[in-house]
């Protein structure tokens, strides 16, 4: 490398703002930022050297591991005949052959149209968007969306007003969606039929919220939000930003419950980590809704640039032929259940509640002498999660939540480390 590793640091904290990133801390004297130089499977390399488990696959994308050679030579044979080439008015290939496998995902009949954007946010602002003007088109007044506290459904303006953290949307709160967060099902079941005459769509994450610090859903709340919005003419949309492709154990984490949404949003792991790409799923029943003479206006004025890049497609092809080619649904049966015996032979006072739905983790940190939560302002969560560097784990929290969320290629004896890392790290701040 031809910098530094000096020089890369303050040309760093010179010109780059980092999300979710207090700059003021980063850009301190004492602050030596993690630069990453290379991966290979579930593996990362900084710049020095030095080999990291990477414990939340790059922020909830990887899938596969890192410089898999089958999306690797999928992106490269797809860039020797175009990198680019715009969506509008025109098509590709490889959007294409993967609006079709992704179709084919679900019960036949079911999701049949794709369209294709950037990210997790803008996949969630495509349905929002979708079910707005379909009731507008129709003539319905529904102006309401139902989501729920500890929600995270994304950062632009309406993906923010959806969520129920405050500290993401509240700065914005006089923007975005008209939105009623409620607490649980049973808020929802017991709403007032003239309030839920007013409801558009009810969005939620499936199974489990990542941003609210891996909260677990009951289950069967899937059957109860479809019959409700089924019973009540609301539209179902799903976030599966972060559960889809294989996270949860299954595909999706609506196979686990056999529901099928009326939109599923989908990203990060599209491409198995590698590209941004997102893609909202809707019926046909909706889609035929937009159809009409141009002069009608029913046309969905919505997209981006990027839209349905071939590079991401290609990449996003190749991820789904090594689900196929490598069985990855079927071979998770057995990771998951020696990541649960990992973590539950940890004997940590400094450990509360333990979550695991599947290959998502989330470990609450505690007073280890009350069992009650930490001062979240002393960022305990993180300092723990730096710590772990020392024992070769790279991974994230939510405040004082330590999260997990491997790449599903990961070796049993890399879960293993990385539940070892967590309690030595906590033991050795905390003790």
């Amino acid at each position: 490398m031809s910098d530094s590793l000096e020089e890369l640091r303050r040309l760093d904290k010179a010109h780059l703002w980092h999300p979710f990133t207090q700059m003021q801390d980063w850009c301190s004297s004492e602050e030596e930022p993690l630069i990453i130089a290379s991966g290979e499977g579930a593996m990362l390399t900084d710049v020095e050297g030095n080999q990291y488990f990477d414990g939340n696959s790059s922020i909830w994308t990887n899938i596969h591991g890192h410089r898999h050679p089958t999306i690797d030579a999928a992106i490269r044979d797809q860039l020797a005949e175009i990198a680019h080439c715009s969506a509008l008015g025109f098509s590709n290939q490889p959007a294409i052959q993967l609006g079709e496998k992704l179709v084919n995902l679900f019960a036949a009949g079911s999701l049949t149209r794709v369209f294709f954007s950037d990210d997790g946010s803008t996949a969630v602002e495509c349905a929002c968007k979708m079910a707005v003007q379909y009731r507008q088109l129709k003539g319905e007044a529904r102006p309401h969306f139902v989501a729920f506290g500890g929600a995270y459904h994304g950062d632009t303006m309406g993906a923010a007003s959806l969520g129920g953290i405050g500290v993401f949307r509240e700065r914005f709160a006089s923007e975005g969606y008209p939105v009623r967060h409620l607490d649980s099902i049973d808020s929802l079941e017991s709403m007032v039929a003239e309030d839920a005459e007013t409801v558009n769509a009810v969005i939620v994450e499936p199974l489990i919220q990542g941003a609210a610090g891996m909260r677990v859903w009951p289950q069967g709340m899937l059957p109860r939000l479809r019959e409700w919005c089924d019973t009540n003419g609301a539209f179902l949309i799903l976030d599966e930003v972060m559960t889809g492709f294989g996270r949860t154990g299954q595909m999706f984490a609506c196979h686990h419950e056999a529901i099928v949404p009326d939109f599923i949003c989908l990203a990060k792991g599209l491409t198995g980590g590698y590209l941004p790409l997102a893609a909202t799923l809707t019926t046909e029943k909706v889609y035929e809704a937009f159809l009409g003479s141009y002069e009608e206006m029913k046309t969905f004025f919505y997209g981006h640039s990027y839209c349905a890049n071939p590079l991401g497609c290609a990449a996003a092809l190749g991820s789904l032929r090594v689900f196929e080619e490598e069985k990855v649904i079927d071979s998770l049966g057995p990771k998951i259940k020696s990541f649960k015996e990992a973590l539950a032979s940890v004997e940590n006072p400094h450990w509360g509640d333990v979550r695991q739905v599947g290959m998502i983790v989330g470990i609450d940190l505690v007073d280890h002498q009350t069992g009650g939560a930490l001062n979240w302002r002393k960022e305990t969560g993180a300092r723990v999660c730096r710590e772990a560097r020392k024992y070769g784990l790279l991974t994230r929290p939510v405040r004082d939540t330590l999260t997990l969320m491997p790449p599903l290629c990961s070796s049993v004896d890399q879960l293993k480390l990385a539940v070892k890392a967590l309690n030595r790290a906590t033991h050795d701040l905390l003790s």
